[in-house]
């Protein structure tokens, strides 16, 4: 098996991020974006994929936290898509619908090489912390376009919007870590183009 483990650095007038992520990690964490609510998500996101992650943020928190958001998405799908490799083994696909308490959401992640990204939720609270929670979507389209992923998250009930947040999250991590997992039956990449 080889070494899926990606370091990622990109700085701009807006954002400075340092990123390391390993696939095949326990889901040890060190995150610091500024963004309380928003460092206890990604780690939620290591913790339940079984992730390495570290992700050191400094963005332009005097503007709001956008760039902070974005740029971190964007970063982090990059990196998804550097530590997977060239896909060979790999099951592709992941699904997972979660609980959290009141919240039900659903996942699904397809690593194609084409970014599509379907988002269904409406928060009843404009912020949770000092996260806007406009931004959660802005996070995942960036993620599904760095990595070049399909990304559906479709709430299927909920009414608290720190745990529908939270079950995207923890969703996402589960979906993307099956669709990285390896399946001993596939030779190659799984697609009958033979390519991804």
């Amino acid at each position: 098996m080889m070494n899926r483990t990606a370091e990622i650095t990109r700085t701009t007038k807006e954002t400075d991020i340092t990123m390391e992520l390993n696939l095949d990690g326990s889901g040890s964490f060190n995150v610091s974006t500024g963004i309380g609510f928003f460092d206890h998500m990604l780690e939620g996101f290591a913790k339940h994929g079984f992730f390495d992650f570290t992700c050191k943020v400094a963005g332009d928190l005097q503007v709001d936290g956008h760039h902070t958001v974005e740029d971190t998405g964007i970063v982090l799908g990059q990196a998804i898509k550097a530590a997977i490799g060239d896909k060979k083994g790999i099951c592709r696909y992941g699904s997972f619908i979660l609980p959290m308490d009141d919240a039900l959401c659903l996942c699904a992640v397809d690593l194609c090489g084409r970014p599509f990204f379907n988002f269904d939720c409406q928060f009843s609270m404009d912020r949770v912390g000092e996260l806007d929670t406009e931004l959660v979507r802005e996070f995942f389209y960036a993620v599904s376009y760095g990595a070049g992923m399909n990304l559906h998250i479709k709430m299927l009930d909920g009414f608290n919007t720190h745990h529908m947040i939270e079950a995207m999250f923890k969703a996402f991590a589960k979906a993307l870590s099956q669709a990285v997992s390896y399946d001993e039956r596939i030779t190659g990449v799984l697609s009958t183009k033979g390519s991804l």
